[in-house]
């Protein structure tokens, strides 16, 4: 088991010790929450994540090999999905997050928890992670 599904089975046994999906809901907006808010340099176009509804900002950075990932929404449940997925995948290197199974994300069970639209979000997020991974240079 690699890194990236460990934290992934770390959150779903998260989601485990809630009853209903409007505890797992309430769940997902107290870690957007505890997020910490990026500066206001940082919620610029570059960094905007297209194809949500909601604004949601990624910012990468490379650390001894290993992507560290901040992130924002101007919506709560929103940022509270950012929140997981830096879990995630931040402190990981780009070839683990590019060798990542992303169908295993299908195991939290957000189509349960969120709408649609936000699970559309949430797609297009990982896939401005994925794309961020692809751009580092990979000696």
């Amino acid at each position: 088991m690699n890194i990236l599904e460990k934290r992934l089975d770390e959150v779903v046994e998260d989601f485990d010790l809630f009853d209903d999906e409007l505890e797992k809901y309430e769940y997902i907006v107290d870690l957007g929450k505890r997020l910490k808010q990026i500066s206001e340099n940082n919620r610029n176009d570059a960094y905007l994540v297209k194809g949500c509804t909601s604004s949601v900002w990624i910012i990468p950075s490379l650390k001894n090999g290993k992507m560290i990932f901040e992130g924002d929404s101007n919506t709560v449940i929103v940022k509270g999905l950012v929140a997981i997925l830096i879990k995630i995948f931040s402190d990981a290197t780009p070839k683990e997050i590019l060798g990542f199974d992303l169908k295993q994300l299908n195991r939290l069970g957000l189509a349960e928890i969120v709408t649609p639209t936000r699970q559309n979000g949430f797609t297009s997020i990982v896939n401005k992670i994925i794309e961020y991974a692809k751009g580092v240079n990979h000696d």
